[in-house]
């Protein structure tokens, strides 16, 4: 299970919005399974079937999490025509261990679908998600 406050699924949607029609991406941050900090990146890839985060931006989200003593605890991105489960392609590049993969789709923008997913060694696993305060 991971724990997003109310605020942070906001944003990530408000971010998948903004950057439609193309797939936007980010870094959440927190401890275990709770996360407490929303980190939008760009994506450099600039693409509505793929994304890429600028590794400049990742290695600084990095670092400002570590002098938090905090980890990161998410990668999300958006499916700004298709549904909130993984491609081929992102569970071939989900490459970091243990962290949680976020899905916004906006096929319904009307609707937006969060979902997340332990992605390891091709395996996918959904995973539940519990909105905090």
């Amino acid at each position: 299970m991971i724990r997003i406050p109310h605020s942070i699924r906001a944003a990530m949607v408000t971010h998948a919005n903004e950057g439609f029609p193309l797939e936007v991406c980010g870094i959440l941050g927190g401890t275990e399974d709770t996360v407490t900090e929303f980190f939008p990146m760009t994506n450099t890839d600039a693409s509505n079937e793929h994304f890429m985060m600028e590794p400049r931006e990742q290695f600084a989200v990095i670092k400002q999490l570590r002098s938090k003593g905090l980890a990161m605890v998410a990668i999300y991105h958006s499916h700004p025509e298709t549904p909130a489960r993984p491609s081929e392609e992102d569970i071939k590049l989900a490459l970091t261990p243990d962290v949680s993969y976020l899905i916004i789709s906006l096929a319904d923008p009307a609707s937006p679908v969060v979902k997340s997913f332990k992605i390891s060694s091709g395996t996918v696993e959904p995973e539940t998600i519990e909105y905090i305060l």
